[in-house]
């Protein structure tokens, strides 16, 4: 049974999701900028500054507006008539951005052990520093970020057998 916000409320919901799916897509073209500097510098200190902004940027700014994200979503969809499970598109935009957010958070990990490296300020393992897993990883973000807007704004057709069942109860109520 869905619970239907009021429209100030469903409103005041949506511009919270798209003001942090919107942050998340921003932070990510952040990193993208940081990873990219960090691969083609030939200054090494430049190069161990951006794995350490990265590994902060990751916990400061990504992984709470990815949360973030995922959280209003959840809220936005279960609060209006489009549901959490009816329509494929909305369970598609969940699964890329639950994903996504799975990925990140794991992938910090590995951030947290570059940015180690980086911070060492030693001549071992500089070649770490030139590692290309973060720009691997922040382009294939931003693809997951750039598919479920193009799904949040052409919502393409498609009910899921759980979406029939609640319309077809729907019309012969």
């Amino acid at each position: 049974m869905a619970v239907t916000m009021s429209p100030g409320v469903r409103k005041a919901a949506l511009c919270l999701h798209i003001s942090c799916s919107v942050g998340w897509t921003g932070a990510v073209l952040t990193f993208l900028g940081l990873s990219l500097v960090a691969l083609t510098t030939p200054d090494e200190t430049t190069a161990r500054a951006m794995y350490v902004a990265m590994d902060a940027l990751a916990w400061t700014v990504l992984v709470p507006l990815a949360v973030a994200s995922l959280v209003t979503g959840v809220v936005q969809s279960l609060g209006t008539v489009w549901g959490l499970t009816r329509h494929y598109w909305v369970v598609t935009k969940l699964a890329i951005t639950v994903a996504a957010t799975v990925v990140l958070v794991l992938y910090t990990q590995t951030l947290a052990g570059l940015a180690d490296v980086a911070a060492a300020a030693s001549g071992q393992d500089a070649d770490l520093l030139r590692s290309p897993s973060p720009l691997l990883h922040v382009v294939l973000a931003l693809l997951m970020l750039l598919g479920a807007t193009v799904l949040s704004v052409f919502k393409p057709r498609g009910l899921t057998a759980r979406g029939w069942r609640l319309q077809q109860r729907a019309r012969s109520a």
